[in-house]
């Protein structure tokens, strides 16, 4: 089938592609791509927006707590970002549901929290990541969420919620104040309405004895939190503190996160040392202490990008000498030939990336 439509894209749709006439039958059908059309736009939190998505056919599916990529077109140019569903797994209409936060610098959220409409086409691709709920579900859950990391754990919740599971659930989750959290009457109905359901929210700014994660507090919301397992997400300082109270517990490996922001250590540009060669274009500049894809942005290339936090792997290239300091965890990397993400290495010296 693919063969017929190669040869009917090379003798009559010329001088464009196929996708571009199949694009003006439905904006969504396109042979090698696959596209959404957005259906309904709701603003109930403050500082959110959540879309519904219609997937074309090639659309798998997600498990609860995977994220997607979605590429939106700002002025001409196309830009990615991954953002996780948090509608329940094996939705029957196939629909996606995604609830974008506004955040102070970002393009791609203010310009969907601002201008998304129905009918809008969105490009997506399928469903990806290892934070998810495995097969069998562990018997005892405990799910704890900040601010937008809100999105993969709700959809573990809903579907837990859909299944009937019967194991203990404790949903923590951290915002500014009630008006920021989105679906928050949606969550305080499905521990109306399931009695192992525990629900809890914590305003730091609000409310000064519950601005800091400690393990007094978790073992008065759940004590038995030591046999279940515990999925994460949320901004570095929650992120930080729960892992010190599972170290300290020796609880480690019951332990399992998403990170949707890059923390990194500020680097003083008069520390950056050495030259970043981009080979493939001929390009050479003075290194910043910048990101690898930060540095090539700013001499002018347009490398491929996705969430530009080391999630999505869009923005692989292959270091072919040089050092590089992974601004997500400070490990140095000196093997030449190497495939790196460029958005979380950054050039510790002199470096040549094949971009």
């Amino acid at each position: 089938m693919v063969g017929l439509l190669d040869l009917v894209q090379k003798t009559m749709t010329t001088p464009h592609p196929l996708d571009r006439y199949l694009e003006l039958v439905r904006p969504t059908l396109t042979r090698r791509s696959m596209r959404a059309k957005i259906t309904h736009v709701r603003r109930s939190a403050v500082g959110s927006v959540t879309l519904t998505l219609e997937p074309a056919r090639q659309w798998s599916g997600h498990v609860a707590g995977q994220y997607v990529q979605i590429g939106v077109v700002i002025d001409g140019v196309r830009h990615t970002r991954c953002y996780s569903p948090v509608n329940a797994e094996g939705r029957r209409d196939r629909h996606i549901e995604l609830t974008v936060k506004a955040h102070p610098h970002g393009l791609v959220s203010n310009h969907l929290h601002e201008n998304a409409i129905p009918g809008m086409v969105v490009d997506l691709e399928p469903a990806a990541g290892v934070f998810h709920l495995p097969e069998p579900r562990p018997e005892q859950i405990v799910l704890i969420s900040g601010g937008s990391g809100i999105t993969p754990v709700l959809s573990m919740l809903r579907t837990l919620a859909n299944e009937g599971h019967r194991g203990r659930i404790l949903f923590l989750h951290y915002n500014r104040s009630p008006e920021w959290v989105p679906h928050r009457q949606e969550l305080e109905a499905i521990a109306m309405q399931h009695s192992n359901v525990r629900i809890e929210f914590r305003y730091p700014e609000t409310v000064r004895g519950h601005a800091k994660f400690g393990h007094d507090e978790l073992e008065s919301l759940a004590p038995w939190f030591p046999t279940a397992q515990t999925y994460l997400c949320g901004p570095p300082g929650l992120m930080a503190a729960v892992r010190t109270v599972y170290e300290a517990e020796q609880l480690g490996d019951r332990l399992h996160s998403e990170e949707f922001t890059l923390t990194t250590a500020v680097v003083d540009p008069a520390d950056a040392e050495g030259k970043v060669t981009f080979s493939d274009s001929g390009v050479v500049a003075e290194n910043t202490g910048e990101s690898l894809l930060e540095q090539a942005e700013s001499a002018g290339l347009n490398p491929e990008y996705g969430c530009r936090m080391g999630i999505c792997f869009s923005c692989t290239a292959v270091k072919r000498s040089g050092c590089t300091r992974n601004l997500r965890t400070g490990e140095l990397d000196g093997d030449p030939d190497q495939p790196i993400q460029i958005c979380i290495n950054a050039p510790v010296g002199d470096v040549d990336l094949a971009l």
